[in-house]
């Protein structure tokens, strides 16, 4: 018995080891599990917060665009701009740019007042010659007449190309004329903000001429190193002509460029020390420049931009003529500041002041912009539409379904059901799934040799997107249908033999419906897929520039997805908003296809 319980002692020790060393290897695995679905979440979370930032970037950038502003004209229509018996060759330009110089009598005409008249779009004279034809009674009368304003007017009156701030005013002010130049005084320190604010922009334009000279001063430290090494190496060449002739011509450009350098560093240290004192002095008047912020004061009726500001009085030049000369009380005069120096934006302070006014007048207003989705592709942003790409890629994605549909499906019927299992079937099996990995830019080399280069047809013509995304998608589309013919469950086919139908028949009339709903889903993804691609439809041509709409598959056309990448590629600002709006109507539909493929696999599910 002795034995026995002395046995069972290391016997109990060793049953408590292995306890403890399993519940430290559970303690372990069940940490290790948690880390693995702590890693999930934050990579399930890093994902959902990069689509919203991708999503709210292209929201915030694109949603400008289903708006589009314009401006109500007062247009005269004289007999002698159009003629009733010939409507399309009356001038349309005189009778645009005279509404609009009418709302602004104090703007000269030509060269001087062109800035007035390129606040309008180009589509201005055909908006009047729209009107006249569709209402021919307005010749010899006035109408009023919605006409687009330009890209830059847009963007601006979007609060996008400058911001719009205010200074407060507590005092009367009164104003005085003297030809071209207005002063106006206020009876309170209401300048004194705007002097303040000059002086700390003088302040900065002379630490930049400082940053400036001091990069100057490290060239030179650099330059009269130099200089010192080749008065050594003219030293040691002093034998060798010809090495000699070279580095002593080399000894004077350096020399010259040192000079030049001084000269430049001693220039603006000058032009610093001058901005330092005006900047020190208290008092003024300053003058305000295009390379600082811009100052308009609304008073009477009138707009005024300030060119010299002291604390108590503003000298300008008028932007709108003035309706009275007297004194305003506080509130019915104010400061308007824009931000964004007039040197750094395309507008002039005379331009903004101009469409400010309109504004004010009740002139401008921001529709939905249906442009955007019936018309064509345009050099101008306002007038640009997607619609021809739309039809376009309709076209091209009609070409493509109606042939690798039918194509995928029977070739994944064949494979499937009938094809013998042997080395030429499994190498076309092997070769389909490849070509599913292929670079659709192979397929648009493809496209380019074989069906423009070999066969001649037309370029940049859904028709051939079409043919070159067909091979693209038929990889997609057999394996899925593949994949949606495994599905069907054994017995089907062999409940339809065991009534006496054939291979054929039992496929037909059986299997496939079954398996339909799955090829659909494939199907759709595939189309889903051709619709976003561009880099085989580069390939063919499909990036001419097409303004009108495409009749036909064969028409010269550019689908959706080429056209975002034509207007990320183009200069004018308003293009920005064009390319984000027409990425999010290309995600609508991506979305919708997908949706569909996805209800499509519900139902599927629901039959079985």
């Amino acid at each position: 018995m002795a034995e026995v319980a002395g046995a069972s002692g290391p016997l109990e020790t060793s049953k408590a080891g292995i306890a403890n060393a399993v519940q430290k290897s559970l303690k372990r695995r069940y940490k290790a599990e948690s880390r693995f679905k702590l890693y999930g979440l934050l990579a399930i979370g890093f994902a959902m917060l990069t689509l919203v930032v991708l999503f709210t970037t292209i929201i915030a950038n694109g949603i400008g665009a289903f708006w589009q502003s314009e401006v109500t004209l007062e247009a005269a229509f004289s007999t002698e701009d159009v003629d009733p018996e010939n409507i399309a060759g009356g001038n349309y330009r005189s009778i645009a740019f005279g509404a609009l110089r009418k709302e602004f009598p104090n703007v000269p005409r030509g060269r001087r007042g062109r800035p007035l008249t390129e606040l309008l779009s180009t589509d201005a004279p055909f908006a009047m010659q729209r009107a006249v034809r569709d209402n021919p009674a307005i010749i010899g009368g006035v109408q009023s007449v919605d006409v687009l304003l330009s890209d830059d007017a847009d963007i601006f009156l979007k609060g996008k190309m400058t911001t719009i701030g205010g200074i407060d005013v507590s005092g009367t002010a009164s104003v005085v004329v003297n030809g071209d130049e207005v002063k106006i005084l206020s009876t309170a320190n209401d300048f004194a903000p705007i002097l303040a604010q000059v002086k700390d922009a003088l302040r900065g334009q002379a630490a930049t001429l400082e940053r400036r000279a001091r990069q100057a001063d490290r060239s030179l430290t650099v330059m009269e190193g130099d200089l010192e090494d080749l008065n050594r190496a003219v030293d040691q060449a002093a034998g060798d002509t010809a090495r000699l002739e070279d580095l002593q011509q080399r000894l004077s450009s350096l020399t010259n460029d040192i000079a030049s350098t001084v000269s430049q560093r001693d220039a603006v240290l000058g032009q610093a020390e001058v901005l330092r004192n005006r900047a020190a002095n208290p008092g003024g008047p300053e003058a305000t420049d295009s390379s600082i912020s811009s100052y308009l004061v609304k008073i009477h009726g009138g707009l005024v931009k300030i060119t010299s500001v002291d604390n108590a009085d503003v000298a300008g030049t008028v932007i709108v003529e003035m309706q009275s000369d007297g004194d305003a009380r506080p509130g019915a005069w104010e400061i308007v500041r824009l931000d964004v120096p007039e040197d750094s934006r395309r507008l002039s302070d005379a331009q903004i002041g101009w469409l400010m006014t309109l504004e004010d007048r009740g002139r401008i207003s921001q529709p939905f912009n249906t442009t955007l989705f019936t018309a064509g592709d345009s050099r101008e942003p306002e007038q640009a539409g997607i619609w021809g790409a739309v039809v376009g890629s309709f076209f091209t994605l009609m070409v493509t379904l109606l042939l690798s549909f039918p194509i995928g499906v029977m070739a994944a019927i064949y494979l499937e059901e009938f094809a013998p299992k042997n080395r030429l079937t499994d190498i076309i099996e092997v070769n389909i799934n490849n070509l599913a990995a292929v670079p659709s830019i192979v397929f648009g080399l493809l496209g380019l040799a074989v069906f423009l280069n070999f066969f001649g047809l037309p370029r940049s013509a859904p028709l051939v997107g079409g043919l070159v995304l067909t091979l693209m998608t038929l990889p997609t589309i057999i394996i899925a249908s593949r994949a949606a013919l495994k599905s069907v469950p054994p017995s089907i086919r062999e409940a339809a033999l065991g009534m006496g139908a054939s291979r054929l028949q039992a496929m037909t009339h059986h299997v496939l419906p079954l398996a339909m709903p799955g090829m659909l889903t494939g199907t759709i993804i595939g189309m889903a897929q051709a619709l976003g691609e561009t880099a085989p439809l580069l390939m063919i041509g499909m990036v001419a520039f097409i303004v009108d709409i495409p009749g036909g598959p064969t028409d010269p056309a550019t689908v959706l997805p080429v056209q975002i990448f034509l207007w990320a590629d183009a200069p004018e600002r308003a293009f920005v908003e064009r390319t984000s709006a027409a990425i999010m109507v290309l995600l609508g539909f991506l979305i919708t296809m997908n949706l569909t493929a996805v209800l499509l696999r519900k139902r599927f599910e629901k039959r079985w």
